[in-house]
């Protein structure tokens, strides 16, 4: 053996003396995933065992990270792999967010198939963002509460309504399975993954070199409220109309009843099947949504922009707010005004 090989074995050997892996995370790369996200995470597990506290006796924990993608024959094969050499063992696998919209995702039945085989191994399975879809096609998550993205949200309950879709925390940890929310949530469930895995101080110094947020935001403040206006029920239509209309300023259940040509109890039940909402939840969201956009654009007082939206209360009003966004109309301005 030349001094050069022998060197180059026993640096590798020495590096490999010196940290413990505590974890392997692989990042499932499937048609029309998100690759920055995959890089992304890469990085962030890397930087986290960076600042991460050496163990006793001098190794530094660390995550082994690999990246796993259709063969060419049939299941995954790992491309890319952070400590080559050792037996794969994998503890947590992500489905990252797709570039695709959902309605035009491909079945995912191949990396679902194997998302499933590594649950059964032991693994805790995650998905991020429109990555959920990935996940429910297993039907590992049929019954159980999951995440998506704010806009994706009846999508997904549309297309796999055994899946109990609740878009309020940007992640939501349910053990053997993880789902987090928008698509940059990489950082919300990345991190959170440290702080298992590492500790919250470790955690924290990851996310203060990264300049991003540590975990626990919420997606309330971000999303938008998008109206369902296909759902093929002419009636219903024309009340959902003139609530826009009138920004459901001056709500009244007869008058939409009339408008719509139905009874009222036959309005009720009709207007949740095809909106999601009851009139009176759907004229708050109307007005809330009209409120945010003051909120944002304006510097007037939050009385005057209760009044304008339909309350005459500014208390009732406040709290309304808080219910929808998470926020109250203060903090909501301080953090999205532009005005």
């Amino acid at each position: 053996m030349h001094v050069a090989e022998a060197t180059i074995i026993e640096a590798k050997t020495t590096m490999a003396s010196d940290i413990k892996i505590v974890a392997e995370i692989g990042l499932l790369i499937y048609p029309g995933a998100q690759l920055a996200a995959v890089y992304g995470l890469t990085d962030l597990f890397r930087i986290a065992g960076e600042w991460a506290t050496p163990l006793e006796g001098g190794q530094q924990p660390t995550i082994r990270v690999t990246h796993w993608q259709s063969g060419a024959h049939a299941g995954m094969d790992c491309v890319w792999d952070s400590h080559p050499g050792g037996t794969h063992s994998l503890s947590h696998v992500i489905a990252p967010p797709s570039i695709i919209m959902p309605d035009k995702m491909p079945s995912m039945q191949e990396p679902a198939a194997w998302l499933s085989d590594q649950h059964r191994a032991g693994a805790t399975i995650c998905a991020i963002c429109a990555g959920a879809f990935v996940l429910a096609e297993t039907g590992l998550i049929n019954g159980r509460r999951a995440t998506t993205h704010w806009a994706f949200a009846h999508a997904l309950a549309d297309r796999f309504p055994k899946v109990e879709v609740a878009i309020e925390r940007m992640v939501i940890d349910d053990g053997d399975i993880m789902t987090a929310g928008g698509i940059l949530a990489w950082t919300d469930l990345g991190l959170t993954l440290v702080e298992k895995l590492m500790g919250p101080s470790t955690m924290l110094a990851t996310a203060r070199f990264l300049l991003i947020e540590p975990p626990g935001r919420q997606q309330r403040a971000f999303a938008q409220f998008i109206p369902r206006f296909d759902h093929g029920d002419a009636a219903i239509l024309r009340a959902q109309h003139h609530l826009h209309a009138t920004r459901a300023q001056t709500y009244d259940l007869a008058e939409l009843s009339a408008i719509s040509g139905l009874e009222q109890r036959t309005l009720l039940r009709r207007f949740r099947k095809a909106t999601g909402l009851r009139p009176t939840e759907y004229a708050q969201e109307v007005r809330i949504a009209k409120a945010r956009e003051q909120l944002e654009a304006t510097n007037q007082p939050v009385e005057q922009i209760a009044w304008q939206v339909g309350y005459s209360d500014p208390a009732a009003f406040r709290k309304v707010f808080q219910r929808i966004t998470g926020l109250g109309p203060a903090t909501y301005r301080q953090r999205f005004g532009v005005a």
